[in-house]
């Protein structure tokens, strides 16, 4: 078992993984590989960043690793605006969304607080 499966920062950055996911199966297909892809990247990166950082890293390897992962939870809530302001997005999956990413951020940041 890896240190960073027993995190749950990072059980919750895979909870936003799939629901970030979920979300793009309902986007055009023009957004392909433009705001899907990203926005999908940007999910992806919050756990990977937390695993990668987690595993035999100081605590202030770990620490930078952290913040990549909060830089990329914050892009999620861009793209997140963007797909609303492209009428991709729907209010009520955009402001559920939001609130996963920012108690992830607010976990995250008490994380790498916690790194010092």
């Amino acid at each position: 078992m890896f240190k960073f499966e027993n995190l749950e920062v990072w059980k919750k950055a895979l909870s936003l993984t799939k629901d970030i996911h979920d979300l793009t199966r309902k986007f055009p297909r023009e957004e392909l590989f433009v705001l899907t892809a990203q926005i999908k990247r940007a999910a992806d990166s919050v756990g990977l960043n937390i695993a990668e950082g987690s595993t035999g890293q100081s605590n202030a390897e770990f620490r930078l690793f952290v913040g990549y992962a909060i830089r990329s939870a914050v892009e999620v809530v861009a793209c997140l605006f963007i797909g609303e302001k492209r009428n991709i997005i729907k209010k009520e999956d955009f402001q559920r969304l939001s609130v996963e990413s920012e108690t992830l951020i607010k976990m995250l940041q008490a994380l790498r607080k916690s790194l010092k």
